[in-house]
């Protein structure tokens, strides 16, 4: 029982506090520190996503408004705004990108027996990307535009559980397509992109590597069918085909066969060209796997609504960065709690929870279950009832 414990302090027991304590040993974070070390800032990055804080200002006020529960908080007194902004400056931001992903690696674990939308034993990946627009004279690290910066945050999402698995955050300038180079590569494991993703040399790396990738085919693209398998077009699979790219470069590049599958989407009558290097899944499967890609935009979506990511506590790339990370991890920390309390209740509801009772001194897994009791109707005689068995 954590009595006498408010729900943050509850919260930040689920950080593994003796790990990150050697990632900022082996980054020396805390050296020459005197006030707020890496873990203070941790603590209030957290607490400013939890609690929608949207400026330096805002986390000072609400923290000296509370300042009698700041021990719970594990700190010692309401930091100044000066020194906030000096350590979202001055901390490095790999500290707190090493934590996100040690967090990430723990909830993968959690989820890794939940189910798909699809019958599939392997891991499946959704690959995208998207941007956050900023001001070129502020931001001036991150060009994107003549007139304007940007971030842009590769995520490659977990669809069991939609855990991202690998974020890389760079400037507007960075094109989608790069970020294959530096992706992480599982073997047997799909790669579900869109076709702003289609690059033939990369894509063949990704199959020495043992792994599969489902996109969609451009408009115009120069192959050649070398077999047709037997369709059912009731279903919506106009054709099952295995091609041959043609052009120089093209053919060099993927010199294999490739599987195209031709598919009328019967909701939007949309006809769908398919890539993908497996050849043994039904062609409605691939069409379903390239369907549950939209999880990955439905996440971008769900983490810029409801968490801080859209304005920034800093300028620069350091402090940018360390809070994407501290995002990043107060997201995935969420939703370990959630897996590991065995809650019903979505991530978008714990958080609301979390937001408005954060220093309530209530137990934790009581506190995030909603309130599921039903109002009972009195009965409408003036009688008062004294027995009701």
């Amino acid at each position: 029982m954590n009595v006498g414990k408010t729900l943050f302090a509850q919260v930040m027991e689920y950080v593994p506090w003796k790990t990150f304590g050697r990632i900022i040993e082996r980054h020396g974070g805390d050296a020459g520190v005197r006030t707020l070390g890496c873990g203070d800032l941790f603590r209030v990055m957290a607490f400013s996503q939890l609690t929608w804080r949207e400026s330096l200002r805002d986390i000072e006020v609400c923290l000296a408004a509370n300042q009698a529960k700041l021990f719970h908080m594990g700190l010692g007194g309401v930091p100044a705004r000066s020194t906030l902004s000096d350590a979202l400056n001055g901390r490095d931001w790999r500290i707190y990108h090493a934590l996100a992903m040690r967090l990430i690696a723990r909830a993968r674990n959690l989820y890794a027996t939940d189910a798909l939308s699809v019958e599939l034993d392997s891991t499946v990946y959704a690959l995208d990307s998207t941007t956050i627009d900023l001001c070129l004279s502020l931001f001036d690290w991150a060009p994107f535009r003549t007139t304007k910066a940007a971030v842009k945050m590769p995520t490659l999402l977990d669809l069991r559980g939609a855990i991202p698995a690998f974020i890389h955050v760079s400037d507007g300038e960075m094109g989608d397509v790069n970020v294959l180079d530096i992706l992480p590569i599982e073997a047997g494991a799909f790669y579900v992109m869109d076709r702003g993703y289609l690059d033939f040399t990369r894509l063949y790396k990704l199959h020495q590597a043992g792994a599969f990738f489902v996109t969609r085919a451009k408009r115009g693209m120069n192959a050649r069918r070398v077999y047709s398998t037997k369709t059912d077009r009731t279903t919506g699979v106009i054709c099952d085909q295995s091609i041959a790219l043609k052009g120089f470069y093209v053919a060099k590049g993927y010199p294999e066969h490739l599987r195209r599958i031709r598919f009328k989407d019967p909701e939007s009558g949309k006809t769908l060209v398919f890539l993908t290097n497996n050849t043994v899944l039904p062609p409605l499967t691939i069409a379903a796997l390239y369907k549950s890609r939209w999880q990955v935009e439905l996440f971008f979506k769900w983490i810029k609504q409801h968490l801080r990511i859209k304005r920034f506590l800093g300028t620069s790339e350091n402090a940018v960065k360390t809070q994407i990370w501290c995002a990043v991890s107060t997201y995935v920390l969420v939703a370990i709690i959630k897996k590991e309390l065995h809650l019903d209740a979505s991530l978008y509801t714990l958080l609301q929870i979390l937001s408005v009772s954060i220093f309530e001194k209530t137990e934790i897994s009581c506190a995030l279950q909603p309130d599921t009791t039903q109002n009972v109707s009195q009965p409408t005689d003036s009688q008062l009832i004294l027995f009701d068995f």
